[in-house]
C-alpha cells in the first residue's frame, strides 16, 4: 500500500469576503476529488481571507499509479487561474516505511 500527500499554499485573488473565499476554494476541492478521487479538504488559513491551505491524500496498491495521481493533481491547481501557488509540500510512504 502506497499513501500520498498533497498540501498546496494557496495565494486567492481578488477576495474581499470570507463568502467569496469559500466560492475560490470549492470549486477546487470538488474538482479535486470529481476527477482524481482523492480525499481533499481545506486544512488551513480558515480565517484569512487571501490564503487558503489544502490537502490531499491518495491511497493505491502501486506507487507509480499515486505517484501519477499527485503529479495530475498538482497540475491542476497550479493551471487554475484565480489562484496563485505558492508552495506544495508532498509526502510519500511506502510499504518499507517504519
Amino acid at each position: 500500500m502506497y499513501v500520498g500527500t498533497l498540501s498546496f499554499d494557496l495565494l486567492l485573488g481578488d477576495v474581499r469576503s470570507l463568502k467569496q473565499k469559500r466560492s475560490v476554494v470549492r470549486p477546487i476541492v470538488a474538482e479535486l476529488q470529481r476527477k482524481h478521487a482523492v480525499s481533499v479538504a481545506e486544512v488551513g488559513g480558515q480565517d484569512l481571507l487571501r490564503r487558503a491551505r489544502i490537502g490531499l491524500a491518495v491511497v493505491s496498491g502501486d506507487a507509480g499509479h499515486a505517484g501519477d495521481v499527485l503529479d495530475r493533481c498538482e497540475r491542476l491547481v497550479a493551471a487554475r487561474p484565480e489562484v496563485e501557488l505558492l508552495s506544495v509540500r508532498r509526502r510519500f510512504h511506502g510499504e518499507d516505511d517504519a
